[in-house]
C-alpha cells in the first residue's frame, strides 16, 4: 500500500547544476524563484517518474498511476510553461526562454527534493525528450527508461512550417480555431473538451516558451549510444506526431538492452488512447529490472 497522494513544489530550477561542456544548455533559463508542481504516491516501492507531453500535463497519467502505484511510486509532475487547470490555477511557470536540458535539470532537482537517489525515467513525448537528457547528465540517478511515443531528434523539417502557423494563430486569436487539428495530432480522433478548457486557460507567455523549446531543440541520436541503462520503447501504431521509424531509431541506436512494444491503433498519446495495453507493458518491464 502506498501513502496518500502528496502535492508541492520543488528546488527553485535547475539546481543542482548537473551536466558536463559536452551537453550544453543551448538556451538558459531565466533565474526563477518559482516552484515544481507534482505529484507523489509514497510509499517503500522503487521509484518511478513519469513526464507528460507537450500541451498535457500530469494528470494524463492518471491511469498508469493507478495500475503502478500498488508496487511503485509513482511521481508524476508539471514542466514548464504547462499545467493549467480549467480556471488557469496550478501548473510549473515558464519565466523565459528554457530548454529541454533545463527541463532534464528540474527533473533531476525533483529527485533532490524527494530523496530518491534512483528512479525509472518515463516521459511520452516532449517528457521522453526530457527523460533522455536526464539519463544523459546523470546517469548514475536512472535505473531505466520507459519512452513513449517519443525520438530522440527534432522536428520534421517538412511539417515544422504548419506547426509555426498553429502556433502564430493561437498566439494572435487563441486556441478555438485550431484546436481540433492539434488534438488530432496529439491526442487522436475525438472531442476533448477538458483539454480544450485547460488550453484556452493558459497565457500564452506560458505557451510560446514552451512551443519555442518543443521547435528549438537539440538533436541528441548521435549520443543514444552513451545511454546504457535497460529501456523499454512503447509506440502507438498510429501516431500522427512522431513515426515509428523513430521508435526504431531509438532501440536500434540506445547503447543498453531496449526492447520496442507496439501498440496497435494506439495514438500519439498511447497511454491514453490504449491505457490498459500501455500500462501492462510499463508493469512487466518494472518488474523485470526488480528480478535478481
Amino acid at each position: 500500500m502506498t501513502s496518500p497522494m502528496e502535492y508541492g513544489g520543488a528546488p527553485e530550477y535547475g539546481a543542482p547544476e548537473y551536466g558536463t561542456p559536452e551537453s550544453p544548455d543551448p538556451a538558459p533559463a531565466a533565474a526563477s524563484q518559482a516552484e515544481i508542481n507534482y505529484a507523489d504516491t509514497g510509499g517503500d516501492g522503487p521509484a518511478v517518474v513519469l513526464s507528460h507531453g507537450f500541451l498535457t500535463d500530469q494528470s494524463m497519467f492518471a491511469p498508469q498511476v493507478k495500475a503502478l502505484a500498488p508496487e511503485f511510486r509513482v511521481v508524476t509532475w508539471d514542466q514548464r510553461g504547462h499545467g493549467w487547470d480549467q480556471s488557469g490555477h496550478g501548473g510549473t511557470p515558464a519565466r523565459g526562454p528554457f530548454s529541454y536540458w533545463d527541463s532534464a535539470r528540474d527533473l533531476l532537482a525533483l529527485l533532490d527534493h524527494l530523496g530518491v537517489q534512483r528512479a525509472v525515467l518515463g516521459g511520452l513525448s516532449q517528457g521522453g525528450f526530457v527523460s533522455l537528457r536526464a539519463a544523459l547528465l546523470a546517469p548514475g540517478r536512472v535505473r531505466g527508461l520507459i519512452l513513449i511515443d517519443t525520438q530522440a531528434g527534432q522536428e520534421d523539417p517538412a511539417v515544422a512550417p504548419a506547426y509555426e502557423q498553429m502556433h502564430e494563430v493561437w498566439r494572435t486569436q487563441g486556441p478555438g480555431p485550431v484546436q481540433e487539428v492539434v488534438s488530432s495530432i496529439i491526442l487522436g480522433p475525438g472531442r476533448w473538451d477538458d483539454w480544450y478548457a485547460k488550453w484556452a486557460a493558459t497565457d500564452i507567455e506560458q505557451f510560446t516558451p514552451a512551443f519555442r523549446c518543443l521547435m528549438d531543440r537539440d538533436d541528441i541520436t548521435g549520443r543514444l549510444g552513451e545511454i546504457t541503462c535497460p529501456t523499454l520503447i512503447v509506440h502507438g501504431t498510429a501516431d500522427a506526431a512522431i513515426p515509428l521509424a523513430k521508435a526504431e531509431e531509438l532501440r536500434d541506436g540506445l547503447g543498453g538492452s531496449a526492447r520496442l512494444a507496439l501498440i496497435e491503433g494506439g495514438t500519439h498519446a498511447s497511454n491514453m488512447s490504449h491505457p490498459a495495453e500501455v500500462s501492462a507493458e510499463m508493469l512487466t518491464f518494472l518488474r523485470e529490472l526488480d528480478r535478481p
